[in-house]
């Protein structure tokens, strides 16, 4: 008895008690493993999508594992007819991630001024010698996202971008949120999650043409959990309320003087030099974390006097308002909809991504790749198109319904590319949120929506967005394009600037402590606002005082 397993993208006929990593191997597609499938190292996760029941059940090594992940090496196909559908988790380099756009703090003239500095042999921290060595001078900064990670390595001496590489974040099998990832990491023994994160992150590292002994700095952007996970803290206190990381609790104490975080190299457990520096940024306050404060770097608000706002779409999105010295800072629970978590056919912009799509009258759907192939999945500014172009021919109302009775919408047959009801249904969620995050915020500053001069759009999609499509289905406020920045990644742009100028990390540590974070969650309205939220429709300016 056989039976055909997808993996990936190629199809084979299998026979029972065989392993999804010896087809893996058979079929010529790398698992990332570190034990050559032992089952030691934990490393060589898979999704199943279809046919879970095709597979022996789960072993000891998998116990750890939820939500149709498995080890590649563990799983063995069953002696009966039937289907399986499996992945690996995708990496590659980020095609948003290729051009920025011009950043306030990357159009000023900024000195390469890193904490890593060659004083002739000798590689010096700060003042403190921690090499010898004639080669390179390197730095990494990397941006924690709960579904993508994205890395970037740079030369310390010239400020040369040398490589930008993107990985799902294999943390998934512990939930697609920054809750069921608290709540996982405190229920099990081992430090699970940041094992195979950094193991991860080794694999990748290592696969650059570079000498990883030759990084001694390290610049670590993402939310609090994420941060925290990454540096083997306790993260029970981001799982209740007040929803605070332990170092905020130590500095709100006085009992330390920043919410940021450095550990050595060995520590940290990455490939890199071991007396290198893993410094991570410090948190703007409760779930508005490092990611944030990087994006804010990177806009130069410290500078900034006009009246601006920052929303930097993930997960968890945050929404920031400045004018000045006074700025408001939230986040917004959206869930991993929108970069792809939770969405049958959803994925990071990775190459195979369905980035746009365009419909014609005559129900003639196009689609734009990414790296012009045959498309594998939908990344989160395809799946904003999709929605906008639904709505717009009528094929969807504005309840997410569609109009067909069909429950699905298809984009490419032959690849089986589509969203379902309920992909919009958790879209739809996802956007109420933020919905909630723009009426509520802005209120509480005391201004209208309108009054926004700049509106800074980041993310990991938010450089390739259909602006039109976003302001149709009411996922961003409905502000002339003039007002509207499209910054990208902008929290790895701002770890890469703390990574290169110790003023700019200066500044920054300075920037976090007169910021105000609000708790949208806690208001009347937000109930309300949410539930308005969940229809796709464009998000009208609020009536509300001006700035006091």
């Amino acid at each position: 008895m056989v039976v055909t397993v997808q993996f990936d993208q190629a199809k084979a006929r299998v026979a029972a008690g065989t392993t999804l990593f010896a087809l893996a191997d058979q079929l010529d597609l790398r698992v990332t493993s570190s034990c050559l499938g032992q089952g030691r190292c934990r490393e060589c996760l898979v999704e199943v999508t279809r046919g879970m029941d095709q597979l022996t059940p789960p072993t000891e090594a998998e116990l750890h594992l939820g939500g149709g992940f498995r080890l590649a090496c563990q799983a063995r196909v069953r002696g009966a007819d039937g289907e399986v559908r499996c992945r690996r988790l995708r990496r590659g380099t980020l095609q948003i991630e290729q051009s920025a756009v011009a950043l306030p703090s990357l159009t000023r003239q900024r000195a390469v001024d890193p904490a890593v500095r060659r004083a002739g042999h000798r590689i010096v921290l700060d003042s403190t010698e921690i090499a010898r060595s004639t080669g390179p001078i390197l730095g990494l900064a990397i941006d924690l996202g709960t579904t993508t990670v994205v890395m970037r390595l740079v030369d310390l001496e010239t400020g040369q971008i040398l490589a930008t590489e993107a990985l799902e974040n294999p943390q998934r099998f512990a939930g697609s949120n920054v809750l069921a990832r608290v709540q996982y990491d405190t229920t099990h023994r081992g430090q699970l999650l940041r094992r195979t994160l950094v193991g991860y992150l080794t694999h990748a590292l290592e696969a650059l043409d570079h000498d990883c002994r030759s990084i001694y700095e390290v610049t670590v952007a993402g939310n609090p959990v994420m941060r925290d996970l990454f540096f083997g803290l306790d993260v029970r206190g981001l799982g209740q309320m007040p929803f605070r990381s332990i170092t905020e609790h130590k500095y709100l104490a006085g009992k330390r003087p920043s919410t940021s975080l450095a550990i050595s190299g060995r520590r940290s457990r990455l490939p890199i030099h071991p007396r290198a520096r893993v410094y991570g940024l410090p948190l703007v306050g409760c779930h508005v974390g490092a990611d944030t404060a990087a994006c804010l770097l990177a806009i130069d608000m410290a500078t900034e006097q006009r009246t601006v706002a920052l929303m930097d779409i993930g997960t968890n999105t945050e929404l920031v308002i400045g004018h000045g010295h006074r700025i408001h800072a939230a986040s917004c629970p959206a869930g991993p909809a929108f970069e792809g978590g939770a969405i049958e056919c959803g994925m990071p912009a990775l190459e195979g991504a369905v980035e746009h799509v365009r419909m014609d009258g005559r129900g003639h759907t196009e689609l734009a790749v990414i790296g012009g192939g045959q498309p594998v999945g939908i990344c989160g500014s395809g799946l904003i198109d999709v929605l906008a172009e639904l709505l717009a021919s009528r094929r969807m109302n504005h309840l997410g319904r569609l109009t067909d009775r069909s429950h699905r919408f298809v984009l490419d047959a032959a690849n089986q590319v589509y969203l379902t009801e309920q992909d919009i249904s958790h879209l739809a969620q996802a956007k109420a949120a933020n919905t909630a995050g723009l009426h509520l915020l802005p209120r509480n500053f005391g201004i209208p929506l309108d009054a926004i001069e700049v509106f800074y759009l980041a993310g990991g999609f938010a450089r390739r967005l259909n602006l039109d499509s976003a302001r149709h289905i009411g996922l961003i406020p409905d502000l002339p394009d003039e007002r509207i920045v499209q910054v990208g990644n902008a929290s790895l742009e701002g770890a890469t600037l703390a990574l290169l100028s110790m003023s700019a990390r200066r500044t920054l540590e300075a920037l976090v402590k007169t910021i105000d974070h609000i708790e949208l969650e806690t208001m009347a309205d937000f109930v309300h606002f949410f539930t308005e939220g969940v229809q796709f429709m464009p998000v009208a300016s609020d009536r509300c005082g001006s700035i006091p």
